[in-house]
């Protein structure tokens, strides 16, 4: 009996779709339990669950900005099996809360319209921001809410596959490993130290996750892919742009046509950059590197060949993670700041004089002054004028060079000091010393997905792939909230002198912290 009562149940939310009346689903698990009664059929086949999943998207830019060079849009993805109902949202934006435009309430205000509306639990709701730096609408978790609603409307049967590309030309570790043993990164908000300052990069992370929903006629649904990189390439016209995902998602969706959804989820992308992102010699233009990115994504995700038989799981679980004390890193840093103010020296030259002796150096190392026949008509004549003056004014241009380069470093060290400073002040006003964090695990067929708050560095992507139990395992920061950088704890060793280890409220003790929870997850999952 109690196992007739349990089909009933599950063949009712089985039946339970929107367009079917309970009442009538009701009556129709009743004559199919009869079946079961009478041996015709078995309660095991009865509720094998039917994954089903609809995709959609609405446009999210600021009209009122400027310029659309290629809109931003909010996307949603939404799965179920007639049991677990979740949500996958992709948003290019900066961030979900905290920084941008985003509020910090933004999240739980969706959730809540969601479980109102659709009854989809909110632990189920998962939101990834791009992290591009679009400028996106004021209404924004209006139409967030619309898009989940659109994708929940179209609902239909699917199968589902998991694969991997590869994309490796159009990123690049911003990370620096000096020769001093620090370590500088790549920003526009600063400088770069000297080319002879540089031992080595950091690594990148090619892989490109792909999650692929076919309609039952084999057409694509959607194709959710995952890849680590800052998109802030910006576009030539200044224009609003989704940036490199933006465009890499539209190549898919024109690829597949008829309706298919492309979803990027950002990864480990804290320390990745777009290539030659500080270039002066021609303009920065997103869309090249978004044409190869969502080239490689549609090549791997057309050898993917989708199931109808796919494992559905999401888990939603709390982590505590350690607050640092930045105190100490703060007084190091000021200390530093004070020692290369106080290496400052007064030079004879200065930008006006510095300019042309730095070029004619340059162009004729032996012969800076004047023109070659005037030295060796003064050397003949055994004078050595314009020998004494080449040497002086070598020695003026080196002063002022390391000026030069020692006021470079203190615009690093002053703007990452601004962050310790900023993050101490807000590690104090939290009143506590840790902080709860969201971490999700999704499971879907193969297709297996961690998620975390904060701009993780891709070592801890690596790292977590290296030690999944699972082959098709995938890392999505910046998902369900924004805490800043997550770089590792040796990252966090470097004071202060890379925006990843400044931008940063966690104490090192985090990542041991966020590792193990994860493998926990990917047990479960």
């Amino acid at each position: 009996m109690e196992t007739t009562l349990t089909t009933i149940d599950n063949t009712i939310q089985l039946l339970g779709r929107p367009q079917l009346p309970r009442q009538t689903a009701a009556k129709l698990a009743l004559m199919i339990v009869a079946l079961v009664v009478v041996g015709w059929t078995s309660p095991s086949n009865l509720c094998a669950a039917e994954l089903r999943a609809g995709a959609a998207k609405v446009d999210i830019a600021d009209k009122d900005a400027g310029p659309v060079s290629d809109p931003p849009y909010v996307k949603a993805l939404v799965i179920t099996d007639g049991t677990t109902t979740a949500v996958i949202a992709t948003v290019d934006a900066v961030a979900i809360g905290e920084i941008g435009s985003i509020r910090n309430d933004y999240l739980a205000k969706v959730r809540t319209q969601l479980q109102k509306d659709l009854g989809i639990v909110p632990a189920n709701v998962l939101i990834n921001a791009s992290h591009c730096h679009a400028k996106v609408c004021a209404d924004i978790e209006d139409r967030t809410v619309q898009a989940v609603k659109a994708a929940f409307q179209k609902l239909e049967p699917v199968t589902v596959g998991a694969g991997r590309g590869l994309e490796n030309r159009i990123m690049e570790n911003r990370r620096l490993k000096l020769k001093n043993g620090r370590e500088a990164d790549v920003r526009h908000a600063y400088s770069m130290p000297p080319d002879a300052e540089v031992a080595e990069v950091g690594p990148v992370d090619p892989e490109i996750g792909i999650l692929r929903l076919d309609r039952k006629n084999g057409h694509p649904l959607a194709i959710v892919y995952n890849f680590a990189m800052h998109p802030i390439q910006g576009v030539p016209s200044g224009g609003n742009t989704a940036d490199v995902t933006g465009f890499a998602s539209q190549v898919i969706e024109d690829s597949f046509g008829e309706g298919t959804v492309a979803l990027f989820l950002q990864g480990c992308g804290g320390d990745i950059n777009p290539v030659q992102y500080k270039a002066v010699n021609h303009p920065r233009d997103a869309e090249p590197l978004g044409n190869l990115l969502g080239l490689s994504t549609m090549k791997a995700a057309k050898k993917i060949h989708p199931s109808d038989k796919a494992e559905f799981r999401v888990i939603n679980e709390t982590l505590q993670l350690p607050r640092a004390d930045l105190a100490e890193r703060i007084a190091a840093q000021q200390a530093q700041q004070l020692t290369l103010l106080q290496s400052l020296k007064g030079t004879s030259l200065n930008l006006k004089t510095f300019m042309p002796l730095v070029v004619n150096g340059h162009l004729s190392e032996s012969f800076p002054s004047y023109y070659s026949h005037r030295y060796l008509h003064d050397r003949k004549l055994g004078r050595t004028d314009f020998d004494r003056l080449d040497a002086e004014n070598r020695a003026h241009v080196e002063a002022y060079l390391k000026n030069i380069y020692v006021m470079e470093e203190l615009t690093r060290l002053q703007t990452n000091l601004n962050l310790l400073q900023k993050h101490q002040a807000q590690n104090i006003a939290a009143g506590k010393r840790t902080i709860d964090v969201e971490v999700a695990g999704v499971r879907l067929g193969d297709f297996v997905l961690v998620t975390f708050p904060g701009e993780l560095t891709v070592r801890i992507g690596l790292n977590i792939k290296k030690a999944s139990p699972h082959p098709f395992t995938f890392v999505a920061g910046y998902t369900n909230g924004y805490i800043y950088y997550a770089p590792t704890a040796e990252q966090l060793l470097n004071v202060g002198n890379a925006q990843e280890d400044s931008d940063c409220i966690l104490a090192p003790e985090w990542q041991a912290l966020y590792e193990t929870k994860v493998a926990e997850l990917l047990k479960k999952l």
